[in-house]
């Protein structure tokens, strides 16, 4: 069977990770032909897969003069692209609802949002985005495929070693780009700085850069980590802190603890796939630096119940599927789209301009509220550009001022007329 996969780049980034990791295993263990199709110009990425040497890599140019069984988008832009791609069934690999990694006013909400209306197959990697896909696109074929671990990387110790010595700090460790606002880095830094309790904290980011002054609370920052590499700092860890806003299904937690850590973690989308509160990990709300810190606290002062969190999610980790299981899951979900008849071109066309309208309305309204706001910017300009006195009188007979104020000083010379 020939399957690509679409891609922005291959730059480090645990969504890359996962395609790249699907395809190599697809190839490897099941005899797929295999490729990761990039749909942008592109220079050599800073960061290689070692898996790559068994997927070919095409440029979007290469492709169209292939013809493939699937092809797969693995991220909203790529969709712009995947009907350029000869194939007979076309397929969209959703990792997260990726409208949500935009704020409000930004446009690229609305376009990844769309692309969910797409006429084509959904694969995804938990059970919270099968939930929603199945509530957006009635009818359209929805396969779950979780993501696996490398067992061989991150394997799962025989025995956990207990934290006893009550003078040891607790070790802490915080991974992701500080960069992006729904990653929660900076608040999860924060947060661990707030403790009252001795910790010891690593920093674990491939863009040590854009830390700044956070970079001075920890007591270590690594970058650039091979897998191996981060399975060794995983196991000196005892909590893994991710105080994420939105993730589809988030890996780190999940690797911390395969190597003996419990997490402290937002509700975030895709949390309940491995972490039960109190049982594996603690759970806390977003935005509450103190409420972290006495999570936190409370491992660092109590053992008993910080080897009772980390014993319990090691055995969470011992369930949890391989790369290999996970690969003969994607291979079975490919093979299903294969098989099935491709969905109509006009599946999902009244939920997309449905969709496409609300757009519009909301653009309509961000649109209103700049120019609203542009114009109380300009008449503010005007006030500072005349004399003190006329500006007195401006603003005095702006009709802003004149509904709060004009009451009050009405009221105050009745009363000082005696009236």
């Amino acid at each position: 069977m020939k399957v690509c996969f679409l891609v922005n780049d291959l730059q480090l980034s645990g969504g890359v990770g996962v395609v790249v990791e699907h395809a190599r295993r697809l190839a490897h263990d099941h005899g797929f032909d295999t490729s990761l199709v990039l749909v942008r110009e592109w220079d050599l990425p800073s960061w290689r897969y070692e898996a790559l040497a068994e997927v070919r890599v095409l440029s979007l140019q290469e492709a169209r003069a292939e013809r493939f069984d699937v092809a797969v988008a693995t991220w909203w832009e790529t969709t712009f692209s995947l009907f350029d791609v000869p194939a007979e069934r076309y397929a969209y690999f959703v990792q997260s609802l990726e409208d949500r990694f935009y704020k409000h006013d930004q446009p690229e909400r609305v376009g990844a949002a769309l692309t969910l209306d797409l006429p084509v197959a959904f694969i995804t990697e938990a059970r919270w985005i099968q939930r929603t896909l199945n509530e957006l696109r009635p009818g359209a074929p929805v396969h779950l495929v979780r993501n696996g671990i490398d067992k061989g990387v991150f394997g799962p110790p025989q025995r956990l070693e207990p934290v006893v010595d009550p003078a040891r700090p607790l070790r802490v460790l915080v991974e992701g780009h500080p960069g992006v606002w729904f990653k929660g880095v900076p608040a999860a830094v924060v947060s661990v700085r707030a403790m009252r309790e001795p910790h010891h904290l690593t920093i674990v980011t491939g863009w040590p850069e854009e830390l700044g002054e956070l970079a001075g609370a920890a007591d270590r920052v690594m970058s650039q980590l091979t897998h191996r590499e981060m399975a060794a700092a995983y196991a000196e860890t005892d909590v893994v802190v991710k105080l994420s806003h939105v993730e589809g299904m988030y890996g780190p937690p999940l690797e911390g603890f395969h190597m003996g850590a419990t997490t402290v973690t937002t509700e975030v989308t895709g949390h309940d796939e491995y972490v039960r509160h109190g049982w594996n990990g603690l759970v806390v709300d977003w935005d509450d630096v103190r409420g972290t810190a006495r999570a936190l606290d409370l491992l660092a002062r109590d053992r008993r119940y910080l080897n009772f969190l980390r014993h319990n999610a090691l055995a969470t980790a011992r369930g949890w599927p391989s790369w290999e299981q996970a690969a003969q899951f994607m291979a079975l979900a490919l093979l299903r789209v294969r098989r099935a008849p491709a969905p109509a071109a006009d599946a999902g066309a009244a939920a997309l301009l449905s969709d496409l309208r609300g757009g519009l309305e909301t653009y309509r309204e961000h649109l209103a509220e700049r120019n609203d706001f542009a114009r109380q910017v300009e008449r503010i300009e005007r006030v500072k550009r005349i004399g003190p006195v006329r500006r007195v009188r401006a603003v005095w007979r702006s009709p802003a001022v004149q509904r709060t104020v004009g009451p009050y000083v009405l009221r105050a010379a009745k009363r000082a007329l005696g009236r």
